[in-house]
């Protein structure tokens, strides 16, 4: 086996890094210009042959094999040779089926030409299944309260409902404003992630990486927690480095019928005066401050620095969760939001006193209150410390669930039915 290190005549790869996850496993190599391919898949035994043209080995270094880990949940090891004058031939040895995406992306950023290999299974993970099945194995108490509610369907059962979604426990039989009487849902989204790092700030900290550890700090937390006798539980979109696509976060929420959605980040600036914690809320029009619509703007180019293959983007979808995001929908974030940002105000400087609102892509799922809290200007030096200090990640994580009680218990979720 040859390492990529050992790639080094014609095009030059700059990087090559890999993102496993149980989603799928991604491999990028970045290239001082764009590279040409052709693959093929051979089913028995998994593996994806890769001829690269432009490129010639030099076996003098051998290291970049190391980059693929033992526990990648989809590729066994990698194999590089010279299959002609000018192409390397990469084979991928896989541990199960999977259906791969290879594309191009133009420089972005600060990346160059990037060559993206995604390995998605041929049987991909359920996120509700996935998600019921550690809660119930776990010490958790997700699986006495299906079992008290008559929810007794394995996860395979629950799942086959409403094409992917769960069936609620029955609501109380004379049900009031105040009170409900099943499980509380929350999607807790981690900003950026793989390719992705986010806003980075001045000493080097990513986005990606802080947003990461807050929530799931904030899992921990709302997983211990109730509602007036009904359990809350969270759902993260991911929950380790990898990307995931705007569109694919709202997807996910969905699945799951969660109740909430949070998206938690870091702001970033042009100076590093900025400073304060935000809440933001989907705008149907105009932003409500320039601001407020420059960072839209930079959240929703996530999808370009993450690296999505927008060949095969579901744009019937993408236009649907565009025009179906309802007043509605909006009026109950704004109201989130605003519990949200009480509770926030304890922890620190806020950076504006109200819920703002513009078109967040992440925002657009069309039946779920939705909201996108950026914790601390990462930009600042001080922020940026404080992002990185476990304590104030724990207190913005206080704050953050406690806002989320005080929001249903002013808001309590109605046994319902949504389709995925």
């Amino acid at each position: 086996m040859l390492g990529w290190a050992e790639i080094s005549r014609g095009a030059s790869l700059l990087a090559v890094r890999v993102w496993p996850a149980r989603d799928y496993s991604r491999v990028t190599l970045e290239s001082d210009i764009a590279l040409k391919t052709k693959y093929s898949f051979v089913p028995s035994p998994p593996r994806l042959a890769i001829d690269i043209e432009g490129l010639e080995l030099n076996p003098s270094v051998k290291e970049w094999i190391g980059k693929i880990k033992p526990d990648d949940p989809n590729i066994t090891g990698v194999r590089v040779a010279q299959n002609s004058p000018g192409v390397v031939r990469m084979v991928f040895d896989l541990k199960q089926a999977v259906e791969p995406q290879v594309f191009a992306l133009t420089p972005v950023g600060n990346y160059k030409h990037r060559l993206v290999l995604d390995l998605y299974p041929t049987h991909p993970v359920d996120p509700l299944e996935s998600w019921i099945a550690e809660r119930t194995q776990s010490n958790d108490a997700l699986g006495d309260w299906l079992t008290k509610q008559g929810n007794t369907a394995s996860p395979n059962q629950s799942a086959s409902n409403s094409g992917g979604a769960p069936q609620a426990p029955p609501a109380a039989s004379t049900p009031t404003p105040s009170t409900t009487d099943r499980l509380i849902v929350v999607a807790i989204d981690a900003g950026h992630g793989g390719e992705d790092p986010g806003a980075i700030g001045p000493n080097g900290t990513k986005e990606k990486d802080v947003v990461l550890q807050i929530a799931l700090k904030l899992r921990d937390r709302i997983n211990a927690s109730s509602v007036k006798g009904s359990p809350m539980r969270a759902y993260l979109t991911r929950d380790a480095d990898y990307f995931v696509p705007l569109h694919v976060r709202v997807q996910k929420a969905r699945k799951v019928q969660a109740d909430l959605f949070v998206s938690v980040h870091a702001d970033a600036f042009f100076t590093p005066n900025a400073q304060g914690a935000s809440v933001f809320a989907l705008s149907h029009g105009a932003a409500s401050s320039s601001a407020a619509r420059w960072m839209a703007l930079q959240e929703n180019r996530a999808d370009l620095i993450g690296g999505m293959n927008f060949g095969v983007k579901d744009t019937q979808l993408q236009q649907a969760l565009l025009d179906m995001s309802t007043s509605a929908q909006i009026k109950d974030s704004l109201n989130l939001g605003g519990a949200l940002l009480r509770e926030i105000s304890s922890v620190g400087r806020l950076h504006k006193p109200k819920v703002e609102q513009a078109g967040f892509a992440v925002l657009k799922a069309p039946d779920i209150p939705s909201v996108l809290v950026e914790t601390a200007f990462i930009s600042n030096p001080d922020e940026e410390a404080k992002l990185s200090d476990p304590h104030y990640q724990n207190t913005m994580a206080d704050a953050l669930v406690k806002g989320l009680q005080k929001y249903f218990e002013r808001n309590p979720p109605l046994a319902r039915k949504r389709s995925t």
